[in-house]
């Protein structure tokens, strides 16, 4: 997964990526701090110097399992010397290195992990690295209380009826069920609403995303939670009225894909999305 951000330092534009969790900055624009037409000089100088390639060399063994050591070493017995040039891609060909990314095309240049990134702005200037911090953990302040507002949210929604729903499957339960029993029969009456609306149930969405955090609703959309607070309702609704469980799944189901259909069409909720994108801006 990839996203793209734009910061500004000193009229400088400076773009930066996270990708898959990871958030990389673009040396090719730092450089532009020191001259806007000679980018790709600025980072093959800055890669000759022996102290780069040590700290681009250590930044790999601590987080790149493929990295190769001896081509490395090679580099390093040679930086420093007055015929040595290294570009970014030729290391990363060579090494395997995860901490540059060479990017062609319009919006490519070179893009840094962040801990590269900063050392490089070093490089080029105290005063711009200073700044580049400072913007760069705004903007991820930004994001941060972004995402909050969106998980609080969605928590909020899958809230809504829950209550409803869990007294009405109170009232038909059976007198002397133990607590297990108890449990297992709501946990069943979530999953009538999981199948009708995902397809499948808790259990085997944990099975296909084990390596995702939270449980299926933490990673619905705005309008699934919508859909999921209004079959709350629906189904407590035919619970009381002794509708059995296969016919309720029917309706349910078919509950869900009308009410999709029209939520998608949705400007407001398309505006709402398009308002948590602005935030994290």
């Amino acid at each position: 997964m990839v996203s793209k951000e734009i910061i500004k330092i000193k009229d400088i534009e400076v773009a930066f990526q996270t990708i898959n969790g990871s958030d990389f900055i673009s040396l090719t624009d730092i450089a532009r701090y020191k001259s806007r037409a000679e980018t790709d000089d600025i980072i093959k100088n800055w890669m000759r110097n022996r102290s780069t390639i040590e700290y681009l060399g250590l930044w790999e063994k601590l987080n790149n399992p493929n990295f190769k050591p001896v081509e490395f070493d090679g580099f390093k017995n040679k930086s420093g010397s007055n015929s040595f040039v290294l570009s970014p891609s030729k290391w990363i060909r060579a090494t395997n290195a995860l901490g540059l990314i060479a990017k062609q095309g319009r919006g490519g240049g070179i893009f840094a992990h962040k801990d590269i990134a900063f050392e490089f702005a070093t490089w080029i200037s105290a005063e711009f690295k200073l700044y580049l911090i400072k913007e760069f953990e705004r903007l991820k302040s930004v994001e941060y209380q972004a995402e909050k507002l969106e998980w609080n949210t969605r928590r909020l929604i899958s809230k809504t009826n829950y209550r409803i729903h869990t007294d009405a499957i109170k009232f038909c339960l059976p007198i002397g069920l133990t607590e297990k029993q108890i449990n297992i029969t709501y946990a069943t009456e979530a999953d009538v609403l999981n199948m009708s609306l995902f397809g499948l149930t808790a259990q085997q969405w944990r099975k296909e995303n084990r390596n995702n955090k939270g449980n299926i609703r933490d990673h619905s959309t705005i309008q699934e939670l919508i859909v999921l607070s209004n079959l709350e309702s629906y189904n407590a609704e035919m619970i009381r009225n002794e509708i059995s469980q296969p016919e309720r799944l029917k309706k349910l189901n078919q509950a869900a894909i009308s009410q999709l259909k029209s939520l998608l069409n949705n400007n407001n909720l398309s505006e709402l999305g398009k308002g948590e994108q602005s935030a994290k801006r």
